[in-house]
């Protein structure tokens, strides 16, 4: 059961199989009924020379973008990084001869709460039968092929999931972490010294005072080449041009809707006579009114002031019958509202503590008391919350057997229909801050009303706040004569002549949909990767949300070591450092005392107490293992020799040494760390494979 809990934990497959939605799926392979694998167009991707079909790709990605409601691009990574898993352990597989099948696939569903709980899977007996289920699901097999073939690379996945948990126990079943290792473990961090020391910042260097070659640069990268592995990216710069309604736009809107408050005149060239249009206040339609002038239809649902815009819902709550009010903005649209009718204290606040007992609805498996018992514990607790009924939170904290019990009884408010028909009567009835007790199907309730509020019923002509099309013109009109402008000149100087701001992006990797300011714009990434594309290259964008986007491609960056300028400001401050340091020690290395290095280069000597090998933090200098560590070498009453550290140059002197006293038995301890290192050991195994690999990915080529 242990590996199976892993299997629910690691693979989003299992997610896609075992809820409802499996019943629409047909078992194939795992019950004996061939294979029929669907055969690869062409590779998506290939790992280790075995290459990821794109159709079944592009299946799983459809799936998970429904299931989950991920973006294209998010479903993409997911079930890219799961088929790149089931490749990288599928020669692990082989070599230790691991497979799983019909027996986990059968587990796995046995302990899937909302199969095993349907009723057209339980026996007779009262159990859930697999066989049942089994049996359903075959059933489905002539009559929906394509669930069929989806189903086969669901099944796949829980078999692949399997394997891996398998996998994964085998070795860390071979971590362990003996006493003798927990031992030294434990005075690793148990153990401390207490010293004084003297540090020569790097920072009391002036940066002038070198001189770094772009040689220097060069062989370090070289020397580093595995720090400085890059994927192949992008630096854009671009201005966007949004299609936003302006203060005219909306005005026009406003002036629109206050025109259909109140009847006008209006002259029929048909008839040659003037008509009578009747406005919002008068209309003896509203239904049709509404369906004529609004964006939003007609909603007979009353609503609590709480919902209403909130600087206006104190107006609109207090509205006369009939009366109308607006224009006002509700977020993006403006509206005129007309009251139609109040519920008055229809929308209750009450808390309450549910004392349940054994065999009401939905009662908790703990629930063991008696409907008697029941009954004189809420009648104990109706006593003390009438007694004081500031106290019902703090009760219902204690003994309360709902949800709500986390709210400390708060139900928040509620209207009619929302509650059980007995509780809602006693809140409906009873003024706020009454007490009572009440028994529905759940249980004994103990009930203080603490809020009331009318409800209204409004109807509501809505305009939403959009651009007119004098504006989006004008927007498209802009955008494109930058476009043109900037490819006649420097983007960022057409830019700065007409005051538009510049967007930099500085580093757009391949698979990148979202941009700093422009979420998903996988077209723009996909232009500014596509082999036809140069440094320099200009091109308006249409924005799904309304408006453009010109943008520029100002860098272009391949696969492999990262080019000297783009880790230059990085690994000049190393270099510098190391200069620094050989430096420091150049003109300090006949000072043999602390007293004297620091009075050499008027500084202080510090103390620090309590110093251990585990944190590698030392107090007043911040983290310096490899400092930290020589101070454990050294004897008590000894100076170091001139140190490098992260941060400076040290010399040290221990005054004291703190042993720990040892465990009486380090078994816990040893158990404690081996289970500490087995949870870490599965992202080390995959990273260590993914290492190891040849991987080809193809995505960009098709998403």
């Amino acid at each position: 059961m242990a590996i199976l809990g892993k299997i629910r934990q690691r693979s989003f497959f299992l997610i896609l199989v075992i809820g409802l939605a499996l019943f629409a799926f047909v078992i194939s392979g795992a019950f004996g009924n061939g294979s029929g694998d669907t055969g690869p167009n062409e590779p998506i991707g290939v790992v280790n020379g075995e290459e990821i079909p794109l159709e079944n790709f592009r299946l799983l990605v459809d799936q998970t973008e429904r299931t989950y409601g991920y973006t294209t691009l998010q479903a993409v990574e997911t079930v890219w990084n799961q088929f790149v898993r089931n490749e990288l352990f599928q020669n692990e597989f082989d070599i230790l001869g691991i497979d799983a099948g019909k027996d986990q696939i059968e587990q796995v569903v046995s302990s899937t709460e909302s199969i095993i709980t349907d009723a057209r899977f339980i026996n007779e007996a009262g159990f859930f039968d697999f066989g049942l289920f089994a049996d359903f699901i075959a059933q489905m097999r002539d009559t929906n092929p394509q669930a069929y073939e989806t189903w086969k690379q669901q099944e796949a996945g829980i078999i692949a999931s399997a394997r891996e948990s398998i996998y994964f126990d085998l070795i860390q079943s071979s971590l362990t972490v003996t006493e003798q290792e927990a031992k030294m473990l434990y005075h690793l961090e148990a153990d401390n010294v207490d010293l004084n020391y003297v540090q020569i910042p790097y920072a009391s260097l002036a940066d002038s005072l070198f001189n770094v070659k772009e040689s220097e640069v060069k062989d370090y990268i070289k020397e580093n080449a595995s720090q400085y592995e890059r994927e192949a990216s992008r630096s854009l710069q671009y201005i966007s041009f949004l299609e936003q309604a302006t203060e005219e736009d909306q005005t026009i809107i406003r002036n629109e809707l206050e025109a259909l408050i109140d009847d006008r005149i209006e002259y029929n060239d048909v008839s040659k006579l003037t008509d009578t249009i009747l406005g919002f206040n008068n209309t003896n339609n509203l239904t049709e009114f509404i369906d004529r002038y609004s964006e939003e239809s007609f909603d007979s649902i009353y609503i609590a002031k709480g919902r209403l815009p909130s600087e206006y819902a104190e107006i609109i709550s207090n509205l006369s019958e009939g009366e109308v009010f607006g224009p006002y903005k509700d977020i993006n649209s403006l509206k005129i509202s007309k009251l139609l009718d109040r519920k008055t204290n229809g929308n209750i606040r009450a808390s309450h503590i549910l004392v349940s007992y054994k065999g009401a609805d939905r009662a908790q498996a703990e629930v063991t008391r008696t409907k008697a018992e029941a009954k004189a514990l809420a009648n104990n607790l109706l006593r003390q919350v009438r007694r004081d009924s500031d106290r019902i939170g703090a009760l219902a904290l204690e003994y309360s057997d709902g949800p709500s019990r986390n709210t400390a009884g708060d139900l928040g408010f509620f209207q009619e229909g929302g509650m059980d028909d007995k509780f809602f009567a006693f809140a409906n009835k009873n003024r706020v801050g009454s007490v009572g007790l009440v028994e529905t199907s759940f249980g004994f309730h103990v009930i203080k009303v603490t809020d009331k509020q009318d409800l209204v019923l409004l109807a509501s002509v809505s305009r939403d706040i959009v651009p007119s099309d004098e504006t989006a013109n004008r927007v498209f009109k802009d955008a494109t004569q930058f476009e043109m402008d900037a490819g006649k000149g420097d983007f960022a100087n057409v830019a700065e002549e007409s005051n538009f701001n510049v967007r930099k992006v500085a580093q757009v990797a391949q698979l990148d949909e979202n941009l700093p300011g422009l979420p998903e714009q996988r077209n723009i990434v996909q232009w500014a990767f596509s082999d036809d594309t140069k440094v320099g290259d200009i091109k308006r964008f249409n924005l799904s949300y309304g408006g453009y986007a010109v943008v520029q491609v100002t860098a272009a960056r391949d696969k492999g070591l990262a080019a000297t300028q783009e880790v230059l400001p990085e690994l000049t401050r190393a270099i510098l450092k190391e200069k620094k340091a050989q430096q420091i020690i150049a003109k300090n290395k006949n000072t043999s005392s602390l007293e004297d290095l620091a009075a050499k280069n008027g500084l202080e000597v510090v103390n620090a107490l309590a110093v251990n090998q585990k944190s590698g933090t030392l107090v007043g200098a911040g983290f310096e293992p490899y400092v930290v560590g020589t101070a454990f070498s050294l004897k008590e009453g000894a100076a170091s020799q001139l140190i490098k550290g992260n941060n400076g140059v040290f010399m040290l002197q221990v005054t004291a040494k703190k042993v720990a006293n040892d465990l009486e038995d380090y078994t816990d301890y040893a158990k404690q760390l081996t289970t500490q290192g087995r949870e870490r050991l599965g992202a080390a195994i995959v990273k260590a494979l993914e290492t190891s690999a040849e991987i080809e990915d193809n995505r960009a080529l098709y998403y």
